[in-house]
C-alpha cells in the first residue's frame, strides 16, 4: 500500500509502497477514506517533543485523524464487522487499565498514540491497524460522513472534551479562544453550539473572519494591540473590557508562551484556563505563569488531550443533528503527495481552517 513516511525532520515525506497491516486478534484493519492534517502532525514532522521524551521516530508513517471502513477483523473482535464505517481516535487505549475502565481512555496508562509511535503507524496511508478495536473504533451514524470525521480529527474531540468535560462551560459563559487555527476554530464552533459567548483572538484577518462565521461574537486582532512592553495591557485588557471583567473560560489553542500567558491573564475571578495547544522548540514544554495570582483569584488551570472513545457519541449526535458542522471548517482537500507541502505551509501559518487528505 502507499504511505507517507517520515525520513528526516522538516524534509518532504517519502511516498512509499509499504506492507499493508494485518489485524491482531483484538484489532481491525481500516481502509482510510479521509484523514485530517493537523498542527500536531507539523510538530511531529519538525521533530518536536524530544524535551518530553515524545519525539516521533524516523521511519514513522504520520497521520492521526482518520475515518474509513473496516476491511479486516481480528478473531477476538466482537462489535465490528467488515464494511462498518468508523472513526479512529488518535489516543488509543487498551480498554483494561484503571483509566480506561473508568471512562478516561484518552489517558490510558498503556495507550498508543496513532501516527506518533512505531507500534501504531499512522493514517497518511491507504490502510491502518486499530488495536483493541472494540474499545477504540467508533461506529459512525449514517448521517455523518467520513470527511466530517476526518475534520473532527483530534481538534474537534480535543476542543469538545476541553470545553464540555474539563471546563464544563455553561450557557452564557464568555469563552476566549487564543489562536484560530483548526483547533481554535473547532473550539469556537463548539462553544457557540453549547450556548457560550465566544471571543476569538488571532493576528490574521482571514481566520478571524471565519471565526465570526462560526459563532464568535467578538474578534480581536492581537497584532493591532502590540505595545512592545511585555506588560499585561494588550490582549488581556482588551478581553476584559469586551467581556465586562474577563473570560469565564479561556483556551490556548496555539501553544506559544504569549498565548498561554494571555489566556491566563484574561480570566475573571474563578475563571478556568484550558491548555490544548502544544509548545514548540521555543518553549520546550515550559511556560512561566503567575502562580500567586492563580492562587489569589481561585483560578483553575487544566489540560485536555483528545477525548475518551466512550464519549464520542456525545459529539457525533450533535453532528448528526446538524448542531455542529465540522465540514464548514474544511478549506482544502489534498492528495497524499501534497501532504509535505501543506505541512510546510503551517510553518508560516499559511493554512486556514482544516485541510483533509482524501486521495491516497
Amino acid at each position: 500500500m502507499r504511505a507517507a513516511v517520515l525520513e528526516s525532520y522538516g524534509e518532504p515525506l517519502s511516498i512509499e509502497e509499504v506492507d499493508p497491516p494485518t489485524p491482531d486478534p483484538h484489532g481491525v484493519v481500516v481502509d482510510v477514506e479521509a484523514c485530517g492534517l493537523c498542527r500536531s502532525d507539523w510538530h511531529a514532522w519538525q521533530g518536536h517533543g524530544e524535551w518530553a521524551d515524545d519525539q516521533v521516530p524516523i521511519g514513522q508513517i504520520l497521520g492521526h485523524e482518520p475515518a474509513g471502513r473496516v476491511a479486516r477483523v481480528g478473531e477476538r473482535v466482537d462489535e465490528l464487522a467488515v464494511g462498518d464505517r468508523v472513526a479512529v481516535p488518535f489516543n488509543l487505549g487498551d480498554g483494561t487499565c484503571y483509566y480506561c475502565r473508568n471512562g478516561h481512555g484518552n489517558v490510558c496508562e498503556d495507550g498508543y498514540a496513532l501516527g506518533f509511535e512505531s507500534s501504531v503507524p499512522g493514517a497518511f496511508a491507504e490502510q491502518i491497524h486499530v488495536p483493541h478495536a472494540d474499545f477504540n473504533a467508533v461506529t459512525l451514524p449514517d448521517g455523518v460522513s467520513t470527511e466530517a470525521v476526518a475534520a473532527l480529527g483530534c481538534r474537534y474531540v480535543t476542543a469538545f472534551h476541553a470545553l464540555a468535560h474539563r471546563a464544563d462551560i455553561d450557557a452564557g459563559d464568555w469563552v476566549a479562544v487564543h489562536g484560530c487555527g483548526g483547533l481554535g476554530l473547532a473550539a469556537i464552533q463548539i462553544a457557540a453550539a453549547l450556548g457560550a459567548r465566544v471571543l476569538a483572538v488571532d493576528i490574521r484577518t482571514a481566520p478571524l473572519e471565519l471565526a465570526s462565521k462560526l459563532g464568535a461574537e467578538v474578534t480581536i486582532d492581537a497584532s493591532e494591540l502590540e505595545n512592545g512592553t511585555g506588560e499585561k495591557e494588550g490582549v488581556p485588557a482588551a478581553i476584559k473590557a469586551r467581556t465586562d471583567g474577563g473570560a469565564h473560560v479561556s483556551v490556548d489553542a496555539l501553544g506559544r508562551a504569549e498565548t498561554c500567558r494571555n489566556s491566563v491573564d484574561c480570566l475573571r475571578i474563578r475563571g478556568t484556563h484550558v491548555q490544548v495547544g502544544l509548545t514548540t522548540d521555543a518553549e520546550r514544554g515550559e511556560v512561566a505563569l503567575p502562580i500567586d495570582e492563580l492562587a489569589r483569584w481561585d483560578v483553575t488551570v487544566v489540560g485536555s488531550r483528545g477525548m475518551p472513545p466512550s464519549r464520542y457519541d456525545e459529539l457525533l449526535r450533535l453532528i448528526d443533528a446538524g448542531t455542529l458542522e465540522p465540514e464548514q471548517l474544511v478549506t482544502n482537500r489534498v492528495a497524499l503527495e501534497n501532504v509535505s507541502d501543506r505541512l510546510a505551509a503551517m510553518s508560516e501559518y499559511e493554512t486556514r481552517g482544516i485541510e483533509v487528505v482524501t486521495e491516497f
